[in-house]
């Protein structure tokens, strides 16, 4: 009988190096120079700075400028990245663009970025899994990277949600901002890497936070346009209840799977929603505030872009050393919830 390893290397497969995890090996981030504050916004609906700050903590939020596509912020964000870590294009074998939205239905934004950052060697797709979709594609590259089938593999968060928010929904429309996010994962070893990643989902609260048309199900008509059914839609009260649970009890989950406990993690990096539920998740984990970080005052809710900024972010200020154990954690429409566990590699400085 053929060996397992004759079998691989005859269709061109690698086999996995048990020592191997995948890490993130270059970070980049980009927003858009526009910036709306809530001040701004008190002259577009009834609102106030002083209501949205205390039930949400945002003070401000970056808006994509006309023409500006998801795309767009998504190349900005993967150069950088590219660059961070020192690769060429050429060098990257898989591009994945995490997005609820992208410029259009098809082709994926992932293909646009492909092209125009002259990654020829790379395949490229979008996935669709709401806020939570950076952990998600983190999860995916994870996967090709530890089976040796990839070796380089680029993960961007990009959303342009100003073109989905209803700017007459002052529920809605003091939430959200615009913003990109990439990292590219690679092989680490000595113990660095993502120890544990942990996806989850739950469909039957899909209708708290959705696009009700656009789709196969509501095709968009003039009766859809003029219902406004193509704007974002949320049931905060809903939404708040799952996501507190959802990140609470994965990331006990998750810890508990990777030999780890709360007293273990250095920093909660949350996907950056709302203050009052990623205060309500630390206290849940029982965390102080202090290794929690949050950038939600100045970007708002970036959705997928939101956790690989703030990382970006704390990494480039310092905040973050090697081998820290770092759990972040997301819930987003679907409903969907996803956890990762990593151990810190100081790649910049090791770089050097």
């Amino acid at each position: 009988m053929r060996s397992k390893a004759a079998w691989l290397q005859k269709w061109g497969a690698v086999m996995p190096d048990a020592g191997i995890r995948a890490g993130i090996l270059g970070l980049g981030t980009y927003v858009p120079e526009k910036i709306l504050t809530n001040e701004e916004l008190e002259k577009m609906v009834d609102t106030s700075d002083q209501w949205i700050v205390s039930r949400t903590g945002i003070r401000e939020r970056r808006l994509a400028g006309p023409g500006q596509a998801t795309s767009d912020l998504a190349l900005e964000a993967a150069g950088r990245a590219l660059a961070d870590a020192g690769l060429e294009p050429g060098e990257i074998d898989l591009i994945i663009v995490s997005t609820n939205t992208p410029d259009s239905l098809f082709p994926a934004a992932a293909c646009i970025v492909q092209d125009r950052l002259g990654a020829v060697n790379a395949g490229a797709f979008d996935l669709l899994a709401g806020c939570t979709g950076f952990l998600y594609g983190l999860s995916v590259a994870q996967g090709f990277v530890v089976s040796g089938m990839y070796k380089k593999v680029l993960v961007i968060g990009a959303e342009t949600l100003s073109r989905i928010v209803d700017w007459e929904d002052r529920n809605t429309c003091v939430l959200f901002g615009d913003g990109a996010g990439a990292a590219v994962v690679g092989p680490v070893s000595g113990g660095y890497g993502l120890i544990h990643t942990r996806l989850g989902a739950d469909g039957s609260g899909g209708q708290h936070l959705c696009v009700p048309a656009g789709g196969s199900r509501i095709p968009a008509s003039r009766e859809t346009v003029e219902q406004r059914l193509h704007y974002a839609r949320m049931n905060g009260r809903e939404v708040f209840k799952f996501a507190v649970r959802a990140c609470g009890d994965g990331s006990l989950e998750a810890l508990a799977a990777a030999g780890l406990t709360v007293k273990d993690v250095d920093f909660l990096i949350p996907h950056q929603a709302n203050i009052r539920i990623i205060e309500a998740a630390a206290k849940r984990l029982e965390l102080p505030m202090e290794k929690v970080l949050v950038n939600v005052d100045r970007f708002g809710n970036t959705s997928t872009a939101s956790i690989p900024m703030a990382l970006e972010e704390a990494y480039s200020q310092g905040r973050i050393k090697d081998g820290d154990n770092i759990l972040m954690a997301a819930f987003g429409a679907g409903l969907t919830w996803a956890v990762a566990i990593m151990r810190w590699h100081d790649y910049r400085r090791k770089n050097r």
